[in-house]
C-alpha cells in the first residue's frame, strides 16, 4: 500500500468529493500500474510526492525512470495533458502516456530535490526567461488546442465576478483597487482579442513548479523544465503574475515596493514580454486572488500579501498592511 502523504490527505478529506478520491487512490495507482506495466520505486518507508492537488509516484517501466500522476479531477487538471502533449518536451517535463478518465499521467522523471526556489534571483530570472520562450506556442490545427479556455475570456468572466464577489464580501479593499483591475480585465482583455498574439500559457509558472533534470537522461534539454501548467491561450504575459508573489522577502528591504516593480520588468524582459502588459495582468490576477482569499477566514495573510501586490504594481500601496518582509509565503496563510 503506498501511503498518501498527509497535507494532501487534510486538503481532500474536508468533504465528500475529495474523500471519495483519496478512497478512490489506492485502486487508480493498481490499475496505471497495470495499463502501463509500472513497478513502484519507493524506498520503503517513503511517501510519494505530492502536489496541492496531485499524488506522484516515482515508477519504473522497463529500467526506466518515470513518474505516475494521479490528479484530483478539476478543470486545470484535465486539459494539463493536451499541454504537455503540445510542448512535447520543449521546456516542459515530456508526457510519456495519459489516461483521461482517471486523470492520470506517466511523465518522464525530473529531479523532485532541486527547483528554482533555490535558485538565486539572478539565475531564476534567465532560467525563467528561456522556460517562457520555449513554452509560448502559437496554436496550429492540432486538436489539443481546443481544450483550452482564452485568457480573453477569462478576463470577461472576471470583469462580471469580481464586482459581485466584493460586493458580496462587503468591500474588503478600496474600490479604486477592484477598477484597476477591471480596467485591465476590460482593456487587456479587448486588446488579447484582437491582437492575434495567442500563445499557450502556463499560468502557474512559479519557481517551484520548475524542477531540475539530470544531464545524462535529457540531452540537449535545459538544466530545468516545467511542470503543472494550468494552461490556457492568450498574452503571454498572463504568465508573469506568479514568480511575483513568490519569494517577496527577497525583495530589497530599502524599497521592495519599487523592487517589485524591477521584479516584474526584468522577467518579462528575460523572456521577451512587455513588461508593462505583464504588470497590468498581475493586477488583475492579484486582485481575483484576493478575492478568493477574503472568503476563507484562515486565509488572512494570503489576502494581505495579495493586496500588497496588487495594490504596489498599480502605483498605491494600501495603508494598515503588514511590511513586505513580514508577509507570508504562499501557503503560509495565517499572519
Amino acid at each position: 500500500m503506498i501511503p498518501i502523504p498527509g497535507d494532501l490527505h487534510a486538503r481532500y478529506n474536508r468533504d465528500s468529493a475529495g474523500r471519495d478520491w483519496l478512497a478512490s487512490l489506492p485502486g487508480l495507482i493498481s490499475e496505471a500500474l497495470d495499463r502501463w506495466q509500472l513497478s513502484v520505486d519507493l524506498a520503503p518507508g517513503a511517501e510519494p510526492w505530492n502536489g496541492h492537488g496531485a499524488l506522484v509516484v516515482p515508477v519504473l517501466q522497463g529500467g526506466r525512470s518515470a513518474a505516475l500522476k494521479i490528479a484530483y479531477p478539476h478543470e486545470e487538471a484535465l486539459v494539463e495533458r493536451h499541454a504537455l502533449a503540445l510542448w512535447g518536451g520543449r521546456g516542459a517535463v515530456r508526457l510519456l502516456a495519459a489516461d483521461a478518465a482517471s486523470c492520470s499521467m506517466l511523465l518522464e522523471r525530473l529531479d523532485a530535490s532541486r527547483w528554482l526556489q533555490d535558485a538565486p534571483l539572478d539565475e531564476a530570472r534567465d532560467v525563467w526567461g528561456a522556460i517562457m520562450r520555449e513554452l509560448s506556442i502559437a496554436p496550429d490545427d492540432r486538436p489539443e488546442w481546443l481544450g483550452f479556455d482564452h485568457v480573453a475570456a477569462t478576463a470577461e468572466r472576471w470583469s462580471d465576478e469580481l464586482p459581485a464577489e466584493w460586493e458580496r464580501l462587503e468591500r474588503p479593499f478600496p474600490r479604486w483597487l477592484l477598477e484597476a483591475a477591471l480596467e485591465v480585465c476590460q482593456t487587456r482583455g479587448a486588446v488579447g482579442r484582437r491582437a492575434g498574439k495567442d500563445v499557450l500559457v502556463h499560468t502557474d509558472l512559479h519557481f517551484m513548479n520548475i524542477l531540475g533534470t539530470w544531464a545524462d537522461d535529457h540531452p540537449g534539454r535545459g538544466a530545468y523544465l516545467a511542470i503543472d501548467p494550468q494552461p490556457q491561450v492568450g498574452e503571454a504575459e498572463f504568465a508573469v503574475a506568479p514568480i511575483l508573489w513568490n519569494r517577496i522577502r527577497e525583495l530589497p528591504r530599502s524599497n521592495p515596493a519599487t523592487g517589485l516593480r524591477e521584479r516584474c520588468h526584468d522577467f518579462s524582459r528575460a523572456a521577451g514580454l512587455d513588461p508593462e502588459a505583464a504588470r497590468q495582468w498581475s493586477i488583475a490576477r492579484e486582485v481575483e486572488n484576493a478575492l478568493w482569499y477574503a472568503a476563507k477566514p484562515r486565509h488572512g495573510g494570503d489576502l494581505a500579501r495579495s493586496l500588497w501586490i496588487a495594490s504596489t504594481l498599480a502605483g498605491r500601496t494600501l495603508d494598515d498592511l503588514p511590511p513586505a518582509h513580514e508577509l507570508p509565503e504562499p501557503g503560509d496563510a495565517i499572519l
